[in-house]
C-alpha cells in the first residue's frame, strides 16, 4: 500500500486530493513540520529536499506534488486521471500538470515578494501573463481536458485555490470562480480538505 507523507494547510493537498480521487486504500503518514519532521533521516530518503508530500509505493520514494499526481495516476489508470498513452490529448495533459510547478507557483512567489524578474529571463514569463494563459484555458472546460477531470486539474486546482482563494494573492475572475466551484464540489476535494485542514 501507498504512503503518503503529509502535514496539514500546506502543498500536500494536492497529492491527499489526488489520492482521494483514486479511491484506492493509501496510508496517511502525520508529517508535522512545525517540529522538523521532514528534515530527519527516514524521510529525507523518501523527498531529499525535505518538504511535504512525500510519497513511498514499496521501494520507491517520491517528492514533489506534480510527479506524485503523474505517478500514482499512471499506477491506477482504473481512476481515469491521466489519457492513456498514444491518447493525443496526453500532450495537453502533460502541459497543465507541469504548468502548476513551472508557472503558477513562481508567478505566486513573484507576487508576493513583489521581485521584477524581466519576463523574457523568466521561465514563467511574468505573473498577468500566467493567469491570463490559465482564465483562457478555462473559458471552455468544464476540466482542462474538456469533459474529462484529470491529475491536471487537481494540480491546477489546488494551485489556483491556493493563489485565489486561501490567500487572495490573485484577483478572481469569472472563469476561476466557475472552475473552483466545480473543484470544491468534487467529494474527492472535501475529503482531502478535511483531511488537510485546509
Amino acid at each position: 500500500m501507498m504512503k503518503l507523507y503529509y502535514s496539514p494547510k500546506s502543498r500536500s493537498f494536492t497529492a491527499l486530493w489526488l489520492m482521494e480521487e483514486t479511491a484506492q486504500p493509501y496510508e496517511r503518514v502525520l508529517t508535522d513540520i512545525t517540529t522538523g519532521a521532514q528534515k530527519a533521516p527516514a524521510y529525507l530518503a523518501i523527498n531529499p529536499m525535505g518538504k511535504v508530500p512525500g510519497l513511498q509505493d514499496g521501494d520507491t520514494g517520491l517528492g514533489e506534488a506534480a510527479a506524485i499526481c503523474a505517478y500514482v495516476a499512471e499506477r491506477y489508470p482504473e481512476a481515469k486521471l491521466a489519457p492513456p498513452l498514444g491518447d493525443p490529448r496526453r500532450a495537453r495533459y502533460h502541459y497543465w500538470l507541469f504548468f502548476g510547478p513551472s508557472c503558477i507557483e513562481p508567478a505566486i512567489i513573484q507576487i508576493f515578494t513583489k521581485i521584477q524578474v524581466p519576463s523574457s529571463t523568466a521561465g514563467w514569463g511574468d505573473a498577468t501573463q500566467v493567469f491570463d494563459v490559465l482564465d483562457q484555458a478555462l473559458q471552455s472546460g468544464p476540466w482542462l481536458l474538456g469533459e474529462d477531470f484529470s491529475a491536471a486539474d487537481v494540480v491546477i486546482g489546488s494551485g489556483l485555490d491556493f493563489a485565489v482563494r486561501r490567500f487572495k494573492m490573485v484577483p478572481t475572475r469569472p472563469a476561476f470562480d466557475r472552475y473552483l466551484d466545480l473543484c470544491a464540489a468534487r467529494p474527492a476535494f472535501q475529503r482531502a480538505q478535511a483531511l488537510s485542514g485546509n
